[in-house]
């Protein structure tokens, strides 16, 4: 099966007027501390280097690849293929990721840093999908709430492609 671009669902303005917003909104909630900004890998990438840089604050940078997902089926088990190198021992820490769908991913990881000693530990997701959860999450911080459609673009992807786009867009099947 093939998938084309359907339509634009968030236009690259919107998404760099929200990452204003969220850079400016985690700037005063983190006022006087200097929290360590995880990027979950590889999704959010574009998203993370856009936020960070809107931060007015000292922040550590990190990254961490994870997967909850078996082949095909979602487990729920959080598999680390890639580790941070920081220790977030008594630190705040803020999670950065492309979406929360199923919200096992987000949970686990949360639960992870938790148990490595992290003073607190929010999210911030550019994307939320909250019709597709299977656990209880909210995140910290949220760009859009979008419906239970599959999208592309500024870092998500389909088998790998679209991520570079500037736009996220709805996928369609090629017919």
């Amino acid at each position: 099966m093939n998938y084309v671009l359907d339509k634009i669902l968030i236009k690259e303005a919107d998404i760099r007027r929200r990452v204003d917003e969220l850079g400016a909104q985690v700037s005063a909630d983190y006022c006087g501390k200097q929290p360590v900004a995880v990027c979950i890998l590889r999704g959010a990438i574009p998203f993370y280097a856009d936020l960070i840089r809107r931060i007015s604050l000292p922040v550590t940078v990190d990254t961490i690849t994870v997967s909850s997902y078996g082949s095909g089926t979602t487990s729920g088990a959080l598999k680390v293929i890639t580790d941070m190198r920081t220790d977030v021992k008594g630190k705040d820490v803020l999670v950065v990721d492309d979406i929360i769908d199923s919200g096992r991913t987000s949970v686990a990881l949360i639960n992870m840093l938790k148990e490595r000693g992290a003073a607190s530990v929010k999210t911030c997701a550019l994307l939320d999908k909250p019709s597709r959860r299977v656990v209880e999450i909210k995140g910290d911080y949220v760009g859009f709430s979008i419906p239970d459609e599959f999208v592309v673009g500024y870092g998500l992807d389909w088998d790998e492609k679209f991520r570079n786009l500037p736009h996220i867009y709805t996928l369609k099947e090629d017919k």
